[in-house]
């Protein structure tokens, strides 16, 4: 008996991240000679993802072979979860599109926002993420 209260004891104590899922391999399509895109891949990768990064010179087939339209675009494209994300999104947001798990392609930041992860200079206004859906919509705003 108290060999099973010290197993439930120790279950319920466990730590949070005990059994915590992995976060999905990160698929990072780039320019070879893009040093931003670097930097945003060293970023998702301080966030606990695994990054393995792609180098092409042709992005255009990249973001047209998952659909993203040029409105969205953005640096460099991931795959990630089943989902594609264009551009240098935040790593809260890309946490935020795989727990939530809506019905959508993928999510955008589009062109390269000042301050972003992976950007050089300062935040100028709030990061605007969009839906790559069709509609447009917004994700998240950080």
């Amino acid at each position: 008996m108290p060999r099973l209260f010290l197993t439930l004891l120790l279950l319920l104590l466990a730590p949070a991240w005990a059994g915590a899922e992995e976060k999905p391999e990160a698929t990072f399509y780039k320019q070879p000679s893009c040093g931003c895109c670097d930097g945003h891949a060293d970023h998702l990768r301080a966030n606990g993802y695994k990054v393995t990064v792609v180098e092409t010179s042709n992005m255009s087939l990249i973001k047209k072979k998952h659909g993203v339209s040029q409105e969205f675009e953005g640096c460099h494209t991931i795959v990630i979860g089943g989902y594609v994300v264009e551009g240098h999104v935040p790593a809260a947001i890309i946490d935020k599109l795989l727990k939530e798990r809506p019905a959508i392609r993928g999510i955008s930041l589009p062109g390269m926002p000042d301050g972003s992860p992976g950007m050089s200079g300062t935040k100028k206004e709030p990061f605007v993420v969009y839906e790559l859906s069709g509609s447009g919509k917004v994700f998240a705003t950080e």
